[in-house]
């Protein structure tokens, strides 16, 4: 028990220290690049009084990092802790993200609107990912070195070559334009997911297919196989439920390591497809607008989801081979 508590603490320190270490890096970057919020907002036709009062309500007129210091007859005088970045971790830990510097809606609602679009987006992907590997990772590793084997090595070349960019406005070319099946934009049904979806899991896939046709590989030449076939078992048992269980540990460690990846890949995705999700909201109301808040906040949400991913792909190991014990 004593131990389960440790590893437990342990686990929350490092979440912390993680969160603490990307949401401050994220800061450091947003501060050092050109161009003053206010103006960025207010445009290049507000007046002086008005730019002052946007820095003072937000709370500009501090310094980022340093602490301020003001002259007064005695001298300098130590204004206290008063910098942006403590004032920020100081709502972190009451609750509050801030405000949004251009609509002040509090940015909590902002990214819960969001949320849920990203998340649906990220799932559909690894779940368009899965469909498609498995069975052709499968059939390559049964077929080693024919001209199966060969093609489908080629084409998941080909698909882990192709960036998001090049994939999504191609599928809509195709599906929305040529054919009219699908819609080339937006969240309006079911039909809206499934072209981000294969833009998203097409390149995982293909990553996935050769993690796979290597498992399978590697798990044919075991001893348990071998024991299994002189049972009399079928081939389709022998591959599905005894190597494919087992040669799915890598592909788990991929596929947690990627939730990560899907959702900092879905930000150009969901540009392409107008898709309402974190994404969007991070370049366009974010970084676009200068908007600190909104980007502190959304990479501080993305960076927890991609923790919790991480446990709970420890969680699948331990299901997979109990044997395993993850330190």
């Amino acid at each position: 028990m004593k131990h389960k508590l440790l590893d437990i603490a342990r686990r929350l320190l490092i979440l912390l220290l993680v969160v603490w270490t990307v949401v401050s890096l994220v800061t450091v970057l947003i501060e050092l690049v050109p161009g003053d919020p206010a103006t960025a907002i207010l445009g290049e036709q507000a007046t002086p009084e008005q730019v002052a009062q946007f820095r003072a309500k937000h709370g500009l007129d501090r310094p980022a990092f340093f602490f301020s210091y003001s002259e007064d007859a005695g001298g300098l005088r130590w204004n206290g802790w008063e910098n942006r970045y403590v004032d920020y971790w100081r709502e972190i830990l009451h609750g509050d993200m801030g405000r949004s510097f251009r609509t002040d809606r509090p940015v909590v609602d902002l990214i819960l609107s969001r949320y849920g679009a990203t998340i649906e987006l990220a799932v559909a992907a690894l779940l368009v990912a899965v469909v498609i590997a498995i069975p052709l990772g499968v059939v390559a590793g049964k077929n080693r070195g024919n001209l199966t084997d060969n093609t489908l090595s080629v084409v998941a070349l080909v698909g882990i070559s192709l960036p998001s960019f090049v994939v999504g406005p191609l599928l809509i070319y195709v599906f929305a334009v040529w054919l009219g099946w699908l819609d080339p934009s937006g969240r309006f049904g079911w039909s809206s997911i499934i072209l981000p979806a294969l833009t998203l899991g097409s390149a995982l896939s293909a990553l996935l297919t050769r993690m796979v046709r290597s498992s399978v590989i590697e798990e044919l030449g075991e001893d348990y196989v071998r024991t299994a076939r002189a049972k009399g078992l079928s081939e389709r048992t022998v591959i599905y439920k005894h190597v494919l269980k087992n040669g799915l540990i890598p592909v788990v460690t991929i596929l947690g390591l990627q939730l990560g990846v899907l959702l900092a890949g879905a930000i150009i995705t969901e540009k392409i497809f107008n898709w309402p999700g974190l994404g969007l909201l991070l370049v366009d109301d974010g970084i676009n607008k200068r908007d600190y808040r909104i980007v502190q906040g959304c990479v501080l949400v993305i960076s927890v989801t991609y923790i919790f991913a991480n446990t709970l792909t420890d969680m699948i190991y331990r299901w997979l081979d109990p044997r395993i014990r993850v330190s």
